[in-house]
């Protein structure tokens, strides 16, 4: 996974690589990503949706530039969704939600199976069960679980296979896979991190050759790994300090950008 020398676009994973799990960004994090806006396009990818991206990284970076906020790309939901900022705020790009129908089947399909499985918990912290729009989730925890519950809930993963497994046979023409540490996805077919990725070289303009990709899942059974597998240019971490601490490194080598 060696970097490219010199990425015109450098893309995110969101949770566990920018911030813990469903928390907010260090300002540290903040002034890096700034930083590098200034340099390259920059984005984040993640199954989450955009008031994740919103209250986890938006609402904590420091002033930028104009210049530095328009080379911002957040694609929630694996990239069924992209924005972009401005200085009036976030701005749509398009939003590719899924129908009233596919909705209803994955809602059921998904609670169905997991209290089939005995994986419907009875203390949860928030909603087990969310509509992103292009994006059903399943958290079995409760989307403000705290990270030690979540962490504990499914080390080995087995929970999330078994329970991935049963929800995609009974809604075959859908995606479904495993997420965040305790929860399921389900889109449109064909949507991964590589969709998002494919989606920033068509909207921005830039090969995916010329693109460096920075996730703590690349591993073959994480969801970066689709990412790696396309081709583009991987850096794995372990948290939002080693993240931080590559960027420390990589920002310096970069071109900085002629000031207008």
């Amino acid at each position: 996974m060696a970097e490219a020398p010199s990425p015109l676009l450098v893309a995110f994973d969101l949770d566990d690589t920018l911030a813990p799990s469903k928390s907010q960004i260090d300002p540290r994090i903040g002034e890096l990503l700034v930083a590098l806006a200034e340099r390259v396009e920059v984005a984040i990818i993640s199954g989450g949706q955009l008031a994740q991206f919103t209250t986890q990284v938006v609402d904590r970076l420091p002033d930028a530039s104009a210049a530095a906020l328009s080379r911002l790309h957040l694609l929630p939901t694996c990239g069924t969704q992209y924005y972009r900022l401005t200085e009036d705020g976030v701005t749509t790009v398009y939003a590719h939600s899924l129908t009233d129908d596919q909705k209803m089947r994955a809602l059921t399909a998904v609670e169905g199976e997991a209290r089939r499985l005995g994986l419907w918990e009875a203390e949860t912290w928030g909603d087990i069960l969310e509509d992103r729009g292009s994006q059903i989730t399943f958290s079995a925890l409760g989307q403000r679980a705290p990270l030690h519950a979540k962490t504990a809930w499914d080390p080995t993963g087995e929970k999330k296979s078994l329970l991935r497994a049963a929800v995609a046979e009974r809604i075959p023409d859908l995606e479904v896979r495993s997420g965040g540490s305790t929860s399921v996805d389900i889109t449109h077919r064909g949507i991964d991190k590589a969709y998002g990725m494919r989606q920033l070289a068509e909207q921005t303009g830039i090969p995916l050759d010329d693109m460096l990709f920075v996730g703590d899942r690349l591993d073959p059974d994480g969801n970066d790994y689709p990412v790696l597998a396309m081709g583009v240019t991987c850096h794995a971490v372990d948290g939002w300090e080693d993240t931080a601490t590559f960027l420390e490194a990589l920002i310096p080598t970069l071109p900085e950008r002629p000031t207008a």
